[in-house]
């Protein structure tokens, strides 16, 4: 993993005094499409369907199959997954995130423009991640561990993110072991 330059490049950061909460984030707004009648969310599952749903009135899914790369579990039902913040909310508010607009905030709680900020997973993963960053928690597959750390680094560099260390010495641990081959791409945000 090419990741020493990206390591040097998510600076430790100073901790935040203001208190997250997620109403800081504007998030599932009109999405990419604002005409589409879908949100945010259910653009991103109809991104990710390795078999499209049928898109009904109100953006109703219906059908449709996805692959929560997490655990590798094959879901039939929109319902039963959670589209998870690559970086969650809470861990890119002590990130530099409380430092943004309500506007930035917003753009990266919906962010489309990189497939990897946000992904179609099981309900039950997300919530056993929820705002741990690879220090405290990784995905259960070990097939997906290296894809994981990649598209963590390349959502905090794409929104110039701050990593402190215990975050730094596990992405390292990947980074110098088994994801020594994988790159990580990104292109910074608007």
């Amino acid at each position: 993993m090419s990741a020493s330059a990206d390591r040097q490049a998510l600076c430790v950061p100073n901790p935040s005094s203001s208190v997250y909460t997620r109403s800081s984030f504007r998030h599932w707004n009109a999405g990419e499409n604002a005409t589409d009648g879908c949100n945010t969310r259910a653009e991103v599952l109809i991104a990710e369907a390795v078999v499209a749903p049928t898109v009904g009135a109100g953006c109703k899914l219906t059908g449709g199959t996805w692959i929560s790369y997490y655990d590798g579990q094959e879901v039939t039902s929109a319902g039963a997954l959670d589209i998870d913040h690559m970086v969650p909310l809470a861990e890119s508010w002590d990130s530099g995130a409380s430092a943004w607009t309500a506007a930035r905030r917003e753009a990266y709680a919906n962010d489309q423009g990189a497939h990897v900020s946000l992904v179609a997973v099981t309900a039950r993963s997300n919530r056993q991640k929820s705002d741990q960053d690879p220090a405290d928690w990784m995905p259960p597959s070990p097939d997906a561990q290296c894809r994981y750390i990649s598209e963590w680094v390349s959502t905090k560099l794409r929104w110039q993110l701050t990593a402190d260390d215990r975050e730094l010495e596990a992405l390292k641990v990947y980074a110098d072991g088994p994801c020594e081959d994988t790159i990580v791409r990104y292109t910074p945000a608007p």
